[in-house]
């Protein structure tokens, strides 16, 4: 009995709404996925834009003084709420910011003074005919106004030198001062603590024009003429450490914060000079001239961070920083500036003008930020020369962080590119004769096993990397670095050997794909005889390995480690892409080719290969996307070193383990945290750019490929 035939009129109204629901369904989930990387993209470039924006300054008040004595010191609170002012009869007046009347002079010295602070501004040391005292402004009562505080009495101190012309102050730790007092013929530095004797050292020295102290009480700088001489503090006494000969007289020198780099100004702008190590220690030496620094106009710098500015009575602002060759920012502001200073945190300026001040406040959150320093080499303080670093330092922006992202980039493209060059021969390889030579009943085996190598989780892997495989590769390194020569040759001798057999034991031994029964044990027998022997030979003729041999040092987790094991992870994806794409290219084609007398191979190569070849590039690209992102396998095997030069045997660090490993320590809102998402933008970047790339070549591939097919 026959069954009734399908009429072609035949309509399943339940199918077409399934299949219309179907389709619905897909294309609204591909529609979410693009969603959600457009915000994904979208919240990144939100997060990182703010680093590259330029800084902005906006007056706030214009406060009255109600003073007519010039200022000799000036300052303001962390809350930009008040600010002090201390005239030159030793004057102190605290002054809100919010344009309301002042308090009260109070008189923290007698007769005419004149004042020296501490590089943060927090400490000022007013010198008079009766000696020395030192008075902080206090902001710590919320609520209250402030008050003047007396670290060491209300009382003048002794120590002060009468013929002294020039006198330096530093705060190097808590309850301790130190003054350095120049006069015609000596200098003298004093330390002062609360309760406790003066202790001061000396040194004859004559004619300074300028004097100077570190913030940490380590070293003084003295200028004398265009003499400028460096003097290391110790127990002892002052000890003469550099002698440097300008090419002019200066006009004025002073510290940045951190007291490592010098700004000397002179006739040609500010040049930057700070301590380079060498066989002697290290030595002051000369670095750059800022472009655009006008030494004529009045130079002051930030508290806690790398920045200064410059500021001429006609009202010309300009902002500078330490990794900045240039002006950052400039502004015209009114002419007629007598003094000026910073807010301790940057984000405001107290301008001086004859009877008023005039408050702005300034936004400058990133100073140091710009795709120069991103991007080229910076030569940062107390560094030999210009170089590519990655150091983040505190979860905060008062420190210098280097954040240069070329060595993750580079680090990210070098463990790419290895564990590609280590898996793609592996994985072509095993597809090409898994597809085409393997006989059907061994292929159900080991295609399956190969794909469920790629089961394995990446931090499993990166674990016996680091753990087993990384001592292993140390000890026959000179083994592992041969191993592909051998391997290779090993299977060109058993093919050249091949050819030599009898045609009836070669149809016996080789033929449906028997050979690899045979070729496995003797790949097996040449590595382990490689890794073996090859160490052994090594150590009777040397003594030792070639990993201890090495001038440049060896690290024993490094990019050999990391192409390894990466190469291992990516070889199951690679294959089981490349494998399909092989075997899906239409039987006729090669049965065709070999009917018309091709070998075997000839047919693979001219014949299958073209056909599966955009196939076989978009599992290239697939893999190479998965090792642009791996993380865990580079973050273990490594070593995590963010190096530009490093070698083979050295580490390196990837744009993925860098945001893992920093992120849970970045500050929220801080440049580094804002630096670690312009990682994963470049890394999405990169990803997008390869696939599109891949995507594109594949689409070639396919149509060139497929015209030539119809063709045929």
């Amino acid at each position: 009995m026959t069954p009734n035939p399908i009429p072609a009129q035949f309509n399943d109204r339940r199918r077409q709404f399934t299949d219309r629901l179907t389709r619905r369904l897909v294309m609204a989930c591909g529609l979410a996925i693009l969603l959600v990387m457009l915000l994904l993209f979208v919240w990144l470039v939100w997060v990182v834009v703010p680093l590259f924006a330029s800084p902005s300054i906006s007056s706030n008040n214009e406060i009255a003084l109600w003073q007519t004595r010039p200022a000799v010191a000036i300052g303001i609170d962390p809350k930009q709420q008040w600010g002090w002012r201390i005239d030159n009869q030793g004057q102190g007046s605290f002054i809100p910011l919010d344009a309301q009347p002042p308090s009260a002079p109070f008189p923290l010295a007698h007769g005419e003074v004149s004042a020296y602070s501490t590089s943060d501004n927090s400490s000022v040391l007013l010198k008079s005919a009766a000696g020395l005292v030192l008075v902080t402004a206090d902001f710590s009562q919320t609520g209250k106004e402030p008050r003047w505080k007396f670290p060491l009495g209300d009382r003048p101190l002794t120590v002060s030198d009468p013929a002294a012309k020039l006198v330096s102050l530093a705060h190097p730790d808590e309850d301790n001062w130190l003054v350095a007092q120049a006069s015609a013929m000596q200098v003298t530095v004093s330390r002062l603590q609360h309760g406790q004797p003066t202790l001061s050292l000396g040194l004859p020295v004559k004619d300074l024009s300028q004097l100077l102290l570190a913030p940490d009480g380590r070293l003084l700088f003295g200028l004398s003429g265009n003499i400028l001489r460096v003097w290391r503090l110790t127990s002892n006494g002052l000890v003469l450490r550099d002698t440097h000969t300008l090419s002019q007289p200066p006009r004025s020198i002073s510290l940045l914060s951190g007291g490592s780099s010098l700004l000397i100004g002179d006739d040609k702008g500010v040049s930057q000079w700070f301590d380079i190590a060498s066989e002697t220690g290290p030595h002051l030496k000369f670095i750059r001239y800022f472009t655009g620094a006008d030494v004529r106009s009045r130079l002051f710098t930030e508290a806690h961070r790398r920045v200064f500015a410059t500021l001429s009575p006609d009202g010309e602002l300009a902002l500078f920083a330490s990794k900045q060759d240039g002006v950052i920012f400039s502004r015209q502001l009114a002419p007629g500036v007598l003094n000026a200073v910073f807010a301790p945190r940057g984000d405001g300026l107290l301008v001086e003008r004859a009877g008023r001040w005039q408050h702005y406040n300034l936004s400058n959150p990133w100073p140091d930020i710009s795709w120069r320093n991103l991007l080229q080499k910076v030569w940062y303080e107390n560094y030999p020369q210009p170089d590519y670093v990655w150091q983040s330092t505190a979860a905060n922006d008062d420190y210098q962080g280097k954040y240069s992202l070329v060595p993750v980039v580079v680090g990210t493209l070098k463990a790419a590119g290895l564990a590609m060059l280590f898996a793609t021969p592996l994985a072509l390889a095993a597809a090409m004769y898994t597809a085409w030579f393997m006989s059907p009943g061994l292929r159900r085996w080991v295609k399956p096993a190969i794909e469920m190598m790629g089961a394995l989780p990446s931090v499993v892997i990166g674990l016996i990397a680091g753990l087993w495989l990384a001592p292993q590769l140390a000890d026959r390194l000179p083994g592992v670095l041969l191993l592909p020569l051998i391997l290779a040759a090993t299977l060109l001798l058993c093919g050249w050997a091949s050819l030599k057999l009898p045609l009836k034991w070669r149809k016996r031994l080789c033929g449906e794909g028997r050979e690899s029964w045979i070729l496995l044990p003797l790949l097996l027998l040449a590595g382990g005889l490689s890794l073996w022997l090859i160490p052994l030979l090594e150590h009777s003729l040397f003594g030792q390995g070639l990993a201890d041999r090495l001038s440049g040092g060896y690290q024993q987790r490094n990019l050999l480690i990391a192409g390894v094991a990466m190469g291992f992870a990516l070889v199951p994806l690679v294959f089981t892409l490349a494998e399909d794409a092989i075997f899906s290219v239409p039987a006729s084609l090669g049965q065709g080719s070999l009917a018309l007398g091709a070998t075997p191979w000839q047919t693979l190569t001219r014949v299958v290969l073209p056909g599966a070849s955009a196939g076989i590039f978009a599992a290239l690209m697939i893999g190479f996307g998965r090792a642009l992102g791996e993380t865990m396998i580079v973050l273990m095997a490594t070593g995590n070193t963010p190096v530009t030069e490093g070698g083979l045997l050295q580490g390196v660090r990837s744009l993925a383990a860098n945001v893992a490993i920093e992120m849970p320590e970045a500050a929220a809102g801080s440049a580094h945290y804002r630096i670690l998402f312009l990682s994963a933008l470049v890394l999405l970047v990169f990803t997008l750019v390869v696939n599109t790339l891949a995507e594109l070549v594949r689409q070639r591939l396919r149509q060139r490929y497929g015209q030539q097919e119809v063709q045929g």
